[in-house]
């Protein structure tokens, strides 16, 4: 019997082995990739003045190879406000409109409510700013509205989803502890929904940085505006600056998502593991 249990061991040993080693080299490249996207955005936010012999050499016939309107730095930070604020709307709207609809007293709006929201999607963000623009000003605020619909899907499909994928069983033992519905939401569901809910919220975030970059038509300043004036003055130069550092923009913050649900998946294991 020993010799058999010791046979299954190191038999499960071997097959863990390659794929811890495995886990830890995709970690290690994720790594890596987070810190070179992280040095090159840093780079080229502070120092792009510095390129303009590269990008002279490569546009021979434009006048003013680099953007020098506005700070590259000055433009992430406030592209960051913009996606950080259309997000916390986007975020409490979906969060609260899943769990609504996971309710009893919801549930018999769950299919308006995800139309709705796939509607809205659909919407081109552009059509959004054209007719909040005239009605609210110019500026950041349509952005906001624009971008808050057009993140609000993922957010809520997750959350609808990890809610849904808690097992009853885990629900019923919570009854059976005299837990009130309130508690059971906030203590069981939510928690284990938490990963699924993350996924929707990193594709929401990872959407809107790319979709920011279309707020500049109505004046709001982020990293779309050397893309707008580039295209407006036929200045490639200008379009490739600003699509390269959103670019990198929409890497780091992904990583830095991908690094979050990991982290959150451990501490969940962690948790099931001791009950």
């Amino acid at each position: 019997m020993a010799d058999a249990q010791t046979l299954h061991g190191e038999r499960t040993s071997a097959l863990t082995s390659p794929l811890a080693t495995a886990a830890r080299h995709s970690r290690w490249l994720a790594n890596v990739t987070l810190g070179l996207a992280l040095v090159a955005l840093l780079g080229l936010t502070l120092e792009m003045p510095a390129l303009e012999g590269v990008f002279r050499a490569w546009f021979p016939n434009l006048a003013r190879p680099v953007y020098l309107q506005e700070s590259f730095l000055n433009l992430l930070l406030s592209h960051l406000g913009l996606v950080l604020a259309s997000s916390a709307v986007a975020l409490l709207t979906g969060l609260s409109l899943g769990v609504f609809v996971t309710r009893p007293m919801g549930h018999e709006f769950k299919p308006l409510v995800e139309s709705l929201s796939a509607m809205a999607q659909t919407i081109p963000p552009v059509a959004v700013l054209a007719i909040a623009a005239p009605l609210i000003g110019m500026g950041a605020q349509p952005a906001v509205i624009a971008l808050s619909l057009y993140g609000l899907f993922p957010i809520l499909q997750a959350t609808i989803a990890g809610i849904e994928s808690v097992n009853p069983a885990t629900l019923d033992a919570a009854r059976g502890l005299g837990m009130y519905p309130r508690e059971r939401l906030w203590r069981i569901e939510l928690p284990l929904a938490l990963p699924v809910v993350l996924s929707g919220v990193r594709t929401s975030v990872t959407i809107n940085i790319g979709t920011a970059a279309i707020a500049s038509a109505v004046g709001a300043q982020t990293l779309g505006t050397p893309i707008i004036i580039g295209l407006a003055g036929f200045n490639t130069a200008y379009v490739i600056q600003g699509a390269i550092v959103v670019g990198l923009l929409a890497i780091v913050v992904d990583l830095l998502f991908e690094r979050l649900q990991r982290h959150v998946d451990r501490v969940l294991g962690r948790r099931e593991g001791a009950n």
